[in-house]
């Protein structure tokens, strides 16, 4: 025992020195390097031939060695800290509207305004053209100068004018800016068979208590099943995320930790209060573009077995940030930590290379790890949250994609007709129940055909480039009559693909107009009618034995 002991203590002696050393060589480094950078920047403060900008060189020099490490880590100097405390917060002062490029026009103009806010109540319309803001004529300007001098401090007014596409008339009124936070929800309701929806966009601060006060009213109403939408949602607070969960499961639950390289930035977050419903089933729906707090909400109700996870693998985000506070008014959003939530897994998709410039890769499925939920099932870390049952949504098609793209097509057929077809109807039907009909997809077709519309039909692009292969390969010649009836077949034909491509095409149509009427509440409800992961989700809640059978281990 004695020698036993005498070889662990020349160990530790062996280990403690080597540590030190190790630090020590680590620390040196770094004040090599500060060194250096401030005894280059002297230099050429002194010798270079042009005067510097202090704030632009150094800038720059920030940002690429930030850019070296994750995307998350940006430094915030005094005057762009505003857009850090919007991010936080999810607030800004303006007038409350999404503005867009109008290619054909070139000019800004109002593409949908925000209910209840300051661009609604002066009855600004989805098309209108801005001119002028006060003395400042915006006709030449891109979207970020006029987003720039619509957003000002709070009870400031400005005069706004503007141009109706529709009448041609140029009006001017007096908007006097607010406080402009866009709804954490912006829909919820019952459903046919008494199943409760809601609709998240982000975890912003006390978004918990709006999605409480949704449950409830919709379990007042008889609500027998529950589907939270986190699809698009980026996340934002862990908090907000955890009080969430805490809706549906027991109090003193760990829901996620944060766990980092400082001891006193890691966090432990557990439930505070008894549930409102540890019972209902829940459905979660889920897409690649659910991140940050929605993997956490998610992820936690997969953990703990008390909700089925249902749509496409999320994005897969495990990070968590700080702000830290710099010098002159400047701050510092950094990465401190990762997350862990109840089965122990991290569920990050990226591993960014620091060592190599900021390389980053996705981590495959097979070097990720086996957890289990509360219940037993198998679940797995770095990739984000897999759905219990994965339901692959339509997917847009390329000519779609041209047709609802501001700076795609210089005739911005889609937008036209719209602002054409908004001006010819003062009302439509009510969300649930508006379609276009077949003739006004007729009317719509035959716009975009004598409009001059172009798009780049991707299979067109991939024959191009399999024909030049097969050339460069020597294989052309004996293919030469089969590479020229496939190219026949794909031959790009604009009314063909309109009328291939009928419905999605409808669906965009139909939420752009329905949102000038009833705002993002009426989209999210109307595109609820064709959509198939809501489908689905309604389908296993019908399905008692199915929905428990997902659950069990």
């Amino acid at each position: 025992m004695k020698k036993i002991c005498l070889a662990i203590a020349f160990c530790l002696a062996a280990i403690i020195p080597s540590q030190a050393q190790t630090d020590n060589d680590r620390l040196f480094s770094v004040a090599k390097n500060l060194d250096v950078f401030n005894a280059i920047y002297k230099n050429l403060e002194m010798l270079y031939v042009d005067t510097l900008d202090a704030d632009e060189v150094v800038g720059t020099a920030i940002k690429a060695m930030l850019r070296s490490l994750d995307p998350y880590t940006e430094y915030y100097p005094e005057e762009n800290m505003q857009e850090l405390k919007e991010i936080y917060t999810g607030k800004f002062a303006g007038i409350g509207a999404l503005i867009r490029y109008n290619m054909q026009l070139k000019r800004v103009v109002i593409d949908e305004p925000y209910e209840g806010m300051p661009s609604a109540e002066a009855g600004l319309k989805k098309g209108d053209i801005i001119l002028a803001i006060d003395d400042s004529v915006m006709t030449d300007k891109d979207v970020s100068y006029v987003s720039s001098h619509l957003r000002g401090d709070p009870g400031t007014s400005f005069i706004l004018k503007i141009q109706r596409p529709s009448t041609g008339k140029k009006m001017q009124m007096k908007i006097t800016r607010r406080t402009v936070q866009t709804p954490s929800v912006p829909y919820y309701g019952m459903r046919p068979g008494q199943i409760g929806y809601l609709c998240l966009r982000q975890f912003t601060e006390d978004c918990a208590k709006d999605v409480r006060r949704a449950f409830i009213e919709m379990k007042n109403q008889g609500m027998r099943g529950f589907i939270l939408d986190l699809r698009n949602n980026g996340g934002g607070s862990e908090q907000e995320a955890v009080n969430i969960v805490n809706m549906f499961v027991p109090k003193d639950v760990l829901i996620v930790s944060n766990r980092g390289k400082m001891q006193r930035a890691n966090r432990d977050y557990v439930t505070k209060v008894e549930p409102i419903d540890a019972e209902m089933p829940l459905v979660v729906l889920v897409n690649d573009n659910s991140a940050s707090a929605s993997e956490i909400t998610a992820g936690a109700l997969q953990d703990l077995d008390r909700g089925v996870i249902l749509g496409t693998r999320t994005y897969g985000k495990g990070l968590v940030q700080m702000s830290v506070d710099l010098p002159y008014n400047g701050s510092l959003k950094l990465t401190s930590n990762k997350y862990y939530i109840p089965s122990g897994r991290c569920i990050q998709a990226i591993n960014y290379r620091h060592s190599k410039g900021g390389y980053t890769e996705h981590i495959p499925d097979s070097l990720t790890h086996v957890f289990h939920t509360a219940g037993g099932r198998e679940v797995r870390d770095g990739g984000g949250i897999k759905p219990d049952v994965e339901v692959v949504p339509d997917s847009l098609p390329n000519i779609a994609y041209y047709l609802a793209s501001s700076g795609m097509d210089s005739t911005e057929v889609m937008l036209n007709y719209e602002i054409d077809y908004i001006n010819r109807h003062p009302t439509i039907a009510p969300p649930s129940q508006f379609e276009l009909s077949d003739a006004d997809y007729d009317d719509f077709k035959q716009r975009v055909l004598k409009s001059g519309f172009k798009y780049d039909p991707e299979s067109e692009k991939f024959m191009e480039t399999l024909v030049k292969l097969a050339k460069f390969e020597g294989y052309y010649d004996d293919a030469k009559q089969e590479f020229d009836n496939l190219q026949k077949k794909l031959t790009h034909n604009l009314e063909k693909d309109l009328d291939y491509n009928k419905e999605q095409i409808k669906r965009l149509i139909e939420s752009d107009i329905v949102a000038a009427y009833y705002y993002e509440r009426g989209s999210v409800e109307n595109a609820l009618r064709r959509d198939k992961q809501m489908a689905e989700a309604v389908r296993l809640i019908n399905n008692p034995e199915e929905y428990k059978k997902i659950l069990r281990p």
